[in-house]
């Protein structure tokens, strides 16, 4: 097996047992980025020297045998949203192409600290807006498995990146579904913790109540490693959980007998492809087989999950973008000659169009006349959403869903459509507002392109969900297929 097909696990007993290196595995996936990511776009900066680096002082420890983790020696990748120090952060943009910021972010110093190798910045949709990582100031990303379709958004050039060999797995940001979708399109695992789980310091805030830092990786029990490493309370983000982590690997080999899944009727509804549809029913065959009760339940207010969460986004990102002004960091126009000025070129230039589409919308939602009948309205009927989860959570013990209508389209196809675009993530924004975990892992294909389904559990019970995970990958190969890229 080629070194970058290697799961984390694997990667990490052979490390253990001094068969390999972390400098020859990173030195592998270094060739491994320098061979197929012209084909994919996936980073916008490789940090080489950086790597080269991390790998020899994981070495040091590995060959001391002290402070080593599953991660030492590992190489990873991060969502270019996610801050590190003195290596450049754009979001995707060119008002911050030129940015390096003067600190880290929690969730990256963690993995740092476990003796993980970065190896750079993966591309996204601008300040990941976007379901398709075509809205990158930079350039597209492509999927491994059909170059002429997307890899799904926001955290596509992480998805990617983990697909096509270029790390062992990869941080991305979710607010609405943008580590699960690109998951599914691109056969690989994605988890959206429950909000407050893992810390948001250093992730450049899209929609603040929303935004969650998670893993993707090739498989489940790699996810619940990585998690194990980024998640807890921190002092630098005052919404992280004052909650013990749970011991995420020593309870995957937990039996799924006697577990009640969900089937919410309002996600199984007629506009799933054929092909995507057959897979989530084998899916669910399978949990059957293995010993799980299969429950139908309702979730009466899906049907405004969209409305929801695109109202409250766009309120809280065009709040939060204000600060990209010129003034304080990122770019600036040159030639102003007036606050004025500065503000409009500065902004006017250095954002692109959905950007600004979303300012604007956003903008409008919080104006005089319009807060009562929107924003305020869509924050009630949050509640209601999160109330419709708890309920469902009285009678059965996780819930199962499609992450997508349809498998991943071809680039191009939905950029001129805004709402088609929205609606690629319709199975996955009520997660966001309502703050539970949610797993998106391998279940299939349709017509040679991946297909993907989603776990959802309770508040905190991110455990549970690499249970049921873990238990149906024993038993499925979905996850070890990898594309034919480079070969």
């Amino acid at each position: 097996m080629d070194l970058y097909s290697l799961t984390i696990t694997q990667a990490h007993e052979l490390l253990r047992q001094r068969k390999i290196s972390s400098l020859e595995l990173t030195q592998a996936l270094l060739e491994r980025i320098r061979e197929v990511d012209g084909q994919i776009g996936a980073y916008l900066t490789v940090t080489e020297a950086v790597a080269l680096e991390q790998a020899r002082q994981a070495d040091e420890r590995l060959r001391r045998g002290e402070r080593v983790t599953p991660l030492t020696g590992i190489p990873f990748g991060v969502k270019d949203s996610i801050v590190t120090e003195g290596i450049r952060t754009t979001c995707g943009s060119r008002i911050l192409e030129h940015y390096v910021p003067p600190y880290q972010a929690t969730a990256v110093r963690r993995l740092l600290d476990a003796g993980a190798v970065l190896l750079g910045k993966h591309n996204l949709d601008e300040f990941s807006m976007g379901s398709s990582t075509e809205n990158s100031a930079f350039f597209p990303t492509r999927n491994p498995w059909d170059l002429k379709r997307v890899p799904g958004g926001s955290s596509g050039g992480s998805a990617a990146a983990v697909a096509a060999g270029e790390c062992f797995f990869a941080l991305g940001g979710d607010t609405g579904g943008s580590i699960r979708l690109p998951a599914a399109f691109c056969n690989v695992v994605g988890l959206k913790p429950t909000y407050g789980r893992v810390s948001r310091y250093g992730l450049i805030a899209l929609a603040s109540s929303f935004d969650t830092i998670g893993p993707l990786t090739r498989t489940v029990e790699d996810a619940a490693l990585v998690l194990q490493v980024i998640a807890g309370q921190d002092a630098h983000d005052a919404t992280s959980l004052a909650q013990p982590v749970p011991d995420y690997a020593a309870q995957l080999q937990r039996p799924v007998k006697g577990l009640r899944l969900g089937l919410p009727r309002e996600y199984f509804v007629p506009g799933m492809e054929a092909g995507v549809e057959a897979a989530l029913q084998e899916a669910i065959r399978q949990f059957e087989r293995l010993g799980m009760e299969i429950r139908e339940v309702s979730l009466p207010h899906t049907p405004y999950a969209l409305a929801v969460y695109y109202l409250i986004l766009f309120a809280e990102a065009s709040a939060n973008l204000a600060r990209f002004d010129g003034v304080r960091f990122g770019s600036a126009a040159q030639q102003a000659q007036t606050i004025p000025e500065l503000y409009l070129e500065t902004r006017g230039k250095g954002f692109g169009a959905e950007v600004k589409r979303r300012i604007m919308l956003g903008a409008y939602t919080l104006s005089a006349g319009y807060y009562d009948a929107y924003y305020l309205k869509a924050q009630r009927v949050r509640t209601l959403l999160r109330q419709d989860f708890e309920r469902a959570f009285e009678v059965c013990d996780v819930l199962l869903t499609p992450v997508s209508p349809g498998v991943a389209f071809r680039l191009g196809e939905k950029t001129a459509d805004p709402l088609a675009m929205y609606l690629s993530d319709v199975y996955l924004v009520a997660t966001n507002p309502a703050g539970v975990p949610a797993l998106a892992l391998p279940c299939g294909f349709s017509e040679g392109l991946p297909v993907g389904m989603q776990l959802i559990a309770r508040h905190g019970e991110e455990a549970l969900l690499f249970q049921v995970g873990h238990a149906y990958q024993q038993v499925t190969e979905w996850h070890k297929m990898r594309p034919a890229l480079g070969r």
